[in-house]
């Protein structure tokens, strides 16, 4: 890990987003509340946000943080789900690789709550992908 010690305190935020492709059919089913598994949205929120908690044990060199703000949101179009996490902090390093934790373990938990309605006849997951996860902002002050 990197010596932090001597930076000084600061405001950190940032902002990751990712999408997730999904059936025409599963989004109508997470419109009309029809998931099996419960609230896809609220599920995938909390789960997001125990992902930007546990960011420093599932990435090796990350600093353990004091976070003290994680909000993830969810915006549904007609071919799938993205997912937008913002993470802050007062601290000596970044919260980055926190949001896109959160943002990632958002997109995880929405496809484990779906999957029985993606797989096609043979079980396989032909349209179903997570993808243009990345960091979009970032604040430092």
């Amino acid at each position: 890990m990197i010596d932090i010690h001597n930076k000084n305190y600061q405001y950190r935020e940032a902002v990751a987003t990712g999408q997730i492709k999904l059936k025409a059919e599963t989004i109508r089913r997470i419109k009309d509340k029809q998931i099996e598994k419960g609230d896809i949205l609220q599920i995938s929120a909390l789960a997001g946000i125990q992902g930007a908690k546990l960011t420093s044990t599932i990435i090796l060199l990350c600093h353990p943080l004091f976070i003290e703000s994680v909000n993830i949101n969810f915006e549904i179009s007609d071919t799938g789900i993205k997912a937008i996490a913002k993470v802050s902090s007062n601290g000596k390093t970044g919260v980055e690789m926190e949001a896109l934790s959160a943002v990632t373990i958002s997109l995880l938990n929405i496809w484990d709550v779906v999957k029985m309605y993606e797989k096609d006849n043979e079980g396989q997951y032909p349209l179903t992908e997570i993808y243009d996860i990345k960091v979009v902002k970032k604040v430092k002050r």
